[in-house]
């Protein structure tokens, strides 16, 4: 595919697609969709890919929202490509860094997705930079198994290996079996996702660390990222494992390098690489500037609602030290229990360093008597249940209030298509167990 978007910007002009025009498309992680985002970015128009996995009314409703000037499905993107790829290519190049480049959805585990708006401007700034901080070059080699639709797909899986110049390795969809074989037979060195993709890496009755000698960086983000994560995946994966946190809206906004003291990329989720100003807010929620930062909502009330004098409010509560960011929680996953709040992450935290315990969600279950209970989903030995749950948190002196009333063992916790832990059904299901309606 490589050298043929000329051609398919030729394709898509032909088709009447013009600068400023939105081009949507539905599809897996195909060689095709690199294509189209370049032919898209050479006319200058807005790519609006939507995930692979979205159903039909929500794909339906995100399209009329759009309402794109071309629209492919995805069983006519790899006919069409293909044919667009035989003419001829189209010479200029029509975009400008202030123009919009991309729509991207949030992941929809809390409400109604939102239309994310990149520039180019903004995108290069974060793909030239995390090439940098990453170390990444020619000889490197990056699997990437997070929809293209998502920001860690296009930044990592299209960006930063042409900032880089170095190879993509695409995957239809996350399977730990398959993605040995991948990295083995590929030589595979970078890899970046939240933990779920590791966790179920490690746990392969087909894990062998031979098989990801070739490994030398792995970061990851997102719920789940803690230090004994970080120091088991460093073993057993025989790689520098590092924290890093950003958003659909603020991409890869922290992490560390390999000048950082190994301390700082194992307890914290990094620190600012490149422009960005953080600050905590009153109430300890993270608000962020800098040029990586979105330019917006399709909806201007949520970015309203979002954005105050250029300050993104990310909607999560975190801790600085000395320039050094640690996430400890959503405002949105506060449990209130008995008129108490308790953060899900604090209580995961807690879980998590148990021994017997290798992953640990944390929801609230309607209660009559006190409103929500603590609910933890547990993928770890049977044998921490809720009795081994009770006298380990007596024994780490924590308020008796955050004790969780039930613990539910499950072989994996549920993912959203770009790998985060999908809480949403987890609410659901405890809910459901419990027999009271969800939320």
């Amino acid at each position: 595919m490589v050298g043929t978007e000329p051609a398919v910007a030729e394709g898509l002009r032909a088709a009447g697609v013009r600068r400023g025009d939105v081009v949507a498309w539905q599809a897996s992680n195909w060689p095709e969709v690199p294509a189209l985002l370049r032919a898209c970015w050479q006319l200058g128009a807005i790519a609006a890919p939507l995930h692979h996995q979205a159903g039909t009314a929500e794909a339906d409703r995100l399209i009329r929202t759009l309402d794109p000037k071309l629209f492919l499905a995805s069983d006519e993107i790899k006919t069409q490509v293909a044919a667009w790829q035989s003419g001829d290519a189209y010479p200029a190049v029509h975009a400008r860094g202030s123009d919009i480049a991309a729509i991207l959805w949030t992941g929809g585990s809390e409400g109604e997705p939102k239309g994310v708006l990149h520039t180019h401007r903004g995108l290069v700034h974060k793909a030239t930079t995390m090439a940098h901080t990453h170390g990444l070059g020619p000889d490197d080699a990056v699997l990437m198994p997070a929809p293209l639709a998502h920001i860690s797909g296009l930044l990592n899986g299209v960006l930063v290996p042409a900032a880089a110049g170095m190879r993509a390795v695409l995957m239809e969809r996350w399977n730990p079996e398959v993605a040995l074989d991948v990295i083995e037979q590929e030589h595979i060195t970078f890899m970046i996702g939240p933990p779920t993709f590791f966790v179920g890496l490690m746990g392969s009755a087909d894990f062998n660390p031979t098989r990801v000698a070739s490994l030398r960086l792995v970061s990851s983000g997102g719920a789940g990222v803690t230090s004994a994560f970080v120091d088991d995946a460093t073993v057993r994966l025989g790689a520098t494992v590092k924290r890093s946190y950003g958003s659909t809206e603020a991409p890869t906004l922290t992490t560390s390098t390999a000048r950082d003291p190994a301390s700082r990329a194992r307890d914290t989720d990094g620190r600012v690489v490149d422009g960005a100003t953080l600050r905590i807010a009153d109430d300890g929620e993270l608000v962020v500037q800098g040029p990586e930062l979105f330019a917006g909502y399709l909806d201007a009330d949520q970015t309203r609602a979002a954005v105050t004098n250029g300050w993104f409010h990310t909607g999560d509560l975190a801790t600085l030290d000395d320039g050094w960011l640690t996430i400890v929680g959503r405002k949105k996953d506060v449990i209130i229990r008995g008129g108490e709040n308790i953060s899900a992450a604090e209580i995961e935290r807690i879980v998590e360093a148990h021994p017997a315990v290798r992953e640990a969600v944390a929801v609230a279950t309607p209660d009559a008597h006190l409103g929500e209970q603590v609910c933890v989903f547990v993928v770890g030995d049977p044998s921490f249940d809720l009795d081994a749950c009770r006298g380990w948190f007596e024994t780490q002196g924590v308020a008796r209030f955050k004790t969780p009333e039930r613990i539910e063992h499950v072989q994996r916790l549920p993912t959203l298509p770009a790998g985060k832990v999908d809480r949403a059904a987890l609410r659901a299901t405890a809910a459901e167990s419990a027999g009271v309606e969800g939320r």
